[in-house]
């Protein structure tokens, strides 16, 4: 039987998450695999894939906290916010000065209202955004609460000898969840009069999984490295140290008292170490979320 626990994949360009799902199906020999977080076929990076009873984490970590590294091209619009899609503008962005950066960097960052890039994965009456906009279809996406926590620009190198001049910045972003660097991009374009398109990007971590930890599929073809279910669960959420009264009790889906972690999920084990269940508390009382353990 397949070893439950997370692998950190380190996604190669061209490649979609599902594809990467796929090599990890046949590598841990089960079908039971997701991963947490969709990446685009032209990023690359931190994908976390769970395998076996691992999958029920991924509920869990979706929602956490992303960094990347990105490349934005000011002066280039298209029509996916990103180097793949057909031009819509392009203009002179060779005036343009690092304050004038600086103060639209700052504007995107902290609690924004952002429209995500029409061909992202958001449904649209049952259909992915992207399909539709596939099919020919004009989507209009509605706008939604995201936190840009960072919004650092790393580097910038002008091409003045452009037909047209543009200018290069490389970022890194750090955001919540269902924040899009493609929209960033466009968005910081747009506040600059010049449009703006994403060319490279590359996500760094998800929640406590970096690519420090991350392996290519060419390495875990080599060596399948799996990070056990109790060590995943132990860096990602806070953790409840239960007594062996209390293990029996939350296995068999029993709430338990509150201890003050309060209401995001946090990991809960038996005295042996074992994950016996992710918990959130509600007032008073403790209940799981997902029961791990067998009663």
């Amino acid at each position: 039987m397949a070893r439950s626990g997370l692998v950190v994949v380190d996604k190669p360009v061209g490649m979609t998450s599902h594809d990467v799902v796929a090599r990890i199906r046949r590598l841990a020999g089960t079908r039971r695999v997701g991963h947490a977080g969709t990446l685009d076929p032209a990023a690359t990076g931190v994908l976390v894939v769970g395998v076996e009873r691992a999958t029920r984490l991924l509920t869990y970590l979706v929602g956490a906290e992303k960094e990347y590294l990105a490349t934005i091209r000011l002066g280039v619009a298209t029509v996916t916010d990103d180097a793949d899609g057909d031009l819509l503008s392009r203009r002179d962005a060779g005036d343009l000065t690092d304050a004038a950066v600086a103060a639209g960097v700052t504007v995107l960052t902290g609690e924004i209202d952002q429209v995500p890039s029409s061909v992202s994965a958001v449904k649209v009456h049952g259909r992915r955004a992207y399909a539709r906009v596939r099919a020919g279809e004009s989507v209009e996406l509605a706008a939604r609460r995201v936190t840009v926590s960072e919004f650092e620009v790393l580097a910038r190198r002008d091409d003045t000898d452009a037909a047209v001049p543009v200018v290069d910045l490389d970022v890194r972003v750090l955001c919540s969840s269902g924040t899009y660097v493609r929209a960033l991009a466009r968005d910081l374009g747009e506040r600059l009069g010049v449009g703006g398109s994403l060319t490279a990007l590359r996500r760094t971590r998800v929640g406590p999984y970096g690519l420090a930890r991350a392996r290519t599929l060419a390495q875990l073809a080599e060596d399948f490295d799996v990070l056990p279910i109790v060590d995943a669960a132990r860096l990602a959420f806070p953790a409840r140290e239960l007594s062996q009264d209390e293990a029996r009790r939350l296995a068999h889906g029993i709430r338990l008292p509150a201890i003050g972690l309060g209401s995001a999920p946090a990991a809960a084990f038996a005295p042996d170490g074992s994950l016996v269940a992710v918990i959130a508390e509600e007032g008073p009382l403790a209940r799981p979320l997902v029961v791990l353990s067998p009663a």
